[in-house]
C-alpha cells in the first residue's frame, strides 16, 4: 500500500491534453512574460473572488511582502500573526523591516484567536495577518472592528484557502489585500510557482503592480525600487484551466473530510477538526490532534503501512532561532506535539479513507504503542 498525502495524478489524467494546448498555444504566441494569458487570469480570478483587483506574482511569499509594502508596512512598525503558520508569514512582516507579533491560536479551528489581539496593539502595530489555515477562514468580523478601531491594515494570508468563504465572502476579499499561493499542492495549484495579491483599493493595486515590475509603471521609468515578481504566462493558462474546477476539487476535499470525520467521530484518542458556522472550509489539509502523546508514534506506524502524513509545524515559527520569543502560547505548544495532516486531495476514494482510518483505529486501541 501506498498512499500520498497529496497528488496529482488524476487531475493530470483528466487535465493532461487540455493543458498541453494551453501551453502550446503560449510557446506558438512568444508572450512569455507579464502575456495576455495572465491579464486573462486576473480578470477571471477577480471576477470568481469578487474583488476588484487581482495582481498575479510570482509565489505566496512574494505576494506577502509586496501585499505588505503596497498597504505601506514598514521599518518600525508590528504586524500581528499567528506563530502556527509557515515561516513565510512572519518572513514576509521581517522582510519589509516590521516586527511580528505572535498571538495563540483557538484550539478548535487552529486559527488566530482574534480575542487576544487587542491585547498586543500599541502605537506601533499597523497591521495584523490573519492565515485562514488548512482552508478554515478565520472570524473575520470581530477582527475588522479591531482594525477600524486603531485604523490597522488587515492582510490576508490565503496561501492554504483559496475559495474558501467567511459568511457568503471569499476569504482574501474581506481585508485590505488578500495574499494567495499557487503552489502546486494548493486547492488552486499550478505546475510551478506562483502567486496573486487582491484588493479592492485603487492606491494599493497600483503600488503592487509597480513593485512587482522593479517599481515602474512604465518601463525604464522605474519610481521606487521594487522586484522582479511576475507570473508566467505558461503557469497563468494552466492556472486558468484548473480555476474553471476549483468550486468542484473543493468539494472533492470536502467529501474526503467528512468521510474521516464519519468513521473517527467519537474516538477517544482523536480531536478532529470542526468547521465553525460561518466559514466553508475547503480542506486544504485534514489535521487531527492525537491524543496522549501518540502523535509521533502513530505518524511512523502509518509510514510503515505506507501511509503518508505531515506534521505542520513541528517548530512554531516563534521558537525559531531567527526570532527565540520568549512568550507563552499554549495552545500553539499543544498543536505542535498532537497535530497530524492525513492524506487528502480531490480525488481520493472513500476505499483508500477507509483504509487510512483503519489502520488509525487499529493503532490507537492496540498496546503496540505503549
Amino acid at each position: 500500500m501506498n498512499i500520498p498525502l497529496f497528488t496529482t495524478e488524476e487531475e493530470t489524467k483528466l487535465l493532461k491534453e487540455e493543458i498541453l494546448n494551453e501551453v502550446e498555444r503560449v510557446i506558438d504566441s512568444g508572450k512569455f512574460i507579464m502575456g495576455p494569458d495572465v491579464t486573462e487570469f486576473e480578470n477571471e480570478v477577480s471576477t470568481y473572488l469578487g474583488i476588484k483587483h487581482a495582481i498575479g506574482v510570482n509565489s505566496g511569499t512574494d505576494a506577502l511582502v509586496i501585499g505588505l509594502k503596497a498597504a505601506g508596512i514598514g521599518v518600525g512598525d508590528e504586524v500581528i500573526t499567528t506563530s502556527f503558520t509557515f515561516f513565510a508569514t512572519a518572513e514576509a512582516i521581517s522582510q519589509v523591516g516590521a516586527k511580528p507579533v505572535f498571538v495563540d491560536v483557538e484550539e478548535d479551528s487552529y486559527n488566530i484567536d482574534v480575542s487576544l489581539i487587542e491585547k498586543q496593539v500599541n502605537e506601533n502595530t499597523k497591521a495584523v495577518i490573519p492565515v485562514h489555515l488548512y482552508g478554515h477562514a478565520v472570524d473575520m468580523d470581530p477582527l475588522m472592528n479591531i482594525a477600524d478601531k486603531y485604523d490597522l491594515k488587515i492582510v490576508e494570508d490565503v496561501a492554504q484557502a483559496f475559495g474558501s468563504d467567511y459568511k457568503g465572502s471569499k476569504v482574501g476579499t474581506i481585508g485590505d489585500v488578500g495574499c494567495f499561493s499557487f503552489f502546486p499542492t494548493k486547492n488552486l495549484g499550478a505546475y510551478g510557482d506562483g502567486g496573486l495579491i487582491t484588493t479592492n483599493s485603487d492606491e494599493i493595486a497600483e503600488i503592487a503592480k509597480m513593485l512587482r515590475v522593479h517599481g515602474s509603471k512604465k518601463k525604464y521609468h522605474n519610481e521606487i525600487l521594487g522586484f522582479n515578481s511576475r507570473l508566467d504566462s505558461i503557469q497563468a493558462a494552466i492556472l486558468r484551466v484548473k480555476l474553471r474546477r476549483i468550486d468542484e476539487w473543493n468539494e472533492g476535499r470536502k467529501r474526503v473530510a467528512n468521510k474521516y470525520i464519519e468513521i473517527l467521530d467519537g474516538n477517544e484518542n482523536v480531536v478532529l477538526p470542526k468547521s465553525k458556522y460561518y466559514t466553508n472550509h475547503v480542506f486544504h489539509q485534514f489535521t487531527i490532534r492525537v491524543k496522549n502523546g501518540m502523535r509521533d508514534s502513530l505518524q511512523n506506524h502509518l509510514k510503515d503501512e505506507g501511509i503518508s502524513t505531515m506534521i505542520y509545524y513541528p517548530v512554531p515559527v516563534h521558537e525559531l532561532p531567527l526570532y527565540n520569543h520568549d512568550i507563552n502560547l499554549p495552545i500553539t505548544n499543544k498543536l505542535k506535539d498532537d497535530a497530524l495532516s492525513l492524506p487528502i486531495y480531490p480525488h481520493m476514494s472513500d476505499e483508500i479513507v477507509e483504509k487510512v482510518v483503519s489502520k488509525i483505529i487499529n493503532y490507537l486501541r492496540s498496546d503496540s504503542y505503549v
